[in-house]
């Protein structure tokens, strides 16, 4: 609660009257200090705590509050792509996969922008429906055709690589396409301002956080966990309690920022289950990202079988109809299919004691 402020002046003139009416009637006279009353009123002001806000994706404290919209990159996860630029920085990940057994990355941005990002790949259905439920902004590389028909009718703001290649987005010579495509977020702020006219501040959606004083996160044990993508893309988490963070590996390899190595830290892992459908022969899906589900959440080496819903567009933990609060700092969802599922999908090392 702020406390009220005094003016030094006031009461100075207060006692200064009491002081007179005192001395009209022959009593002592009480002299005041005015330096240290001034010294008195300053130390109260000064207790008086500015307003903190936290982001809304990340939970992490800010002193001014931030409006800045989300904006989401789709980033490539083929082996051929590894080390990526700017995971490091993003607020919340969705790893969900494309065609056949590899992953890509949704990568959201509010907090922090990384000033490069890549390779930037192409959109599916699913992830401009994600995007969508964020209010955010859409970064890509091609498209497949339903995706195309979602973003040419408007349904979230988006620049693509196919209308900028060359320009907003540039090619790495160090690799190969279509795993070469990168972009900084000053083509993207110039790309959503200048060349399509977008606000790019406005509301954004926040999830649940903790307060840092009140973590307390009770569960089993889990130190050390495997998400299976159909058995030939294995992702290994592993916490370091030295940090309080999980370090992410992919087939073993640790995920880190390209050129500076700087690891990937995250505060939560939720794997959820959902339904995938492949949907022609080149292996394009439809995957459920609204009916809810199994889920299981990681945070502080602790693990915890929860349920998963769609709120407004976005995938959160639930427990008996609650949600469920996340650690402030990163957060990474992996989406695994139905079929194994949650069971088959989801490996669990034992601690050795």
């Amino acid at each position: 609660m702020m406390k009220r402020k005094i003016s030094a002046s006031l009461m100075v003139a207060f006692l200064l009257a009491v002081t007179a009416g005192c001395s009209d009637n022959n009593e002592q006279v009480i002299e005041t200090d005015d330096t240290e009353l001034t010294e008195e009123v300053e130390e109260k002001e000064e207790e008086v705590s500015p307003p903190s806000y936290t982001y809304p994706l990340s939970g992490m404290e800010t002193e001014e509050e931030s409006n800045h919209r989300i904006v989401s990159v789709l980033i490539n996860n083929d082996p051929a792509a590894r080390p990526q630029s700017g995971l490091s920085q993003a607020d919340l990940v969705y790893e969900i996969l494309a065609e056949g057994t590899i992953t890509r990355l949704v990568a959201l941005y509010q907090s922090q922008f990384p000033e490069r990002i890549g390779p930037v790949r192409s959109a599916r259905e699913y992830h401009v429906n994600l995007v969508k439920g964020f209010n955010g902004m859409l970064v890509a590389h091609g498209y497949s055709p339903a995706a195309q028909k979602l973003l040419q009718a408007g349904q979230v703001d988006n620049i693509n690589g196919m209308a900028y290649d060359g320009t907003l987005f540039q090619r790495s010579t160090e690799r190969k396409a279509p795993h070469n495509s990168y972009t900084t977020y000053k083509d993207i702020v110039d790309g959503f301002v200048d060349e399509k006219g977008y606000d790019i501040t406005g509301e954004v959606p926040t999830l649940a956080f903790y307060e840092h004083e009140d973590i307390h996160i009770v569960g089993n044990e889990a130190k050390k966990f495997e998400v299976n993508y159909l058995g030939n893309n294995l992702i290994q988490y592993v916490y370091d309690d030295s940090t309080g963070f999980y370090n992410r590996f992919n087939n073993n390899q640790q995920t880190v920022e390209d050129v500076t190595s700087e690891p990937i830290q995250l505060s939560n892992i939720l794997v959820v289950e959902t339904e995938h459908t492949v949907l022609d022969n080149q292996g394009r899906r439809a995957i459920d990202l609204t009916s809810g589900g199994k889920a299981v959440l990681f945070q502080s080496g602790i693990m915890n079988e929860v349920e998963w819903e769609s709120r407004n567009g976005q995938i959160i933990p639930v427990l008996d109809g609650e949600p469920v609060k996340l650690k402030p700092g990163s957060t990474w969802i992996n989406v695994v299919p139905t079929s194994p599922g949650l069971e088959d999908a989801l490996t669990i090392e034992e601690t050795v004691s």
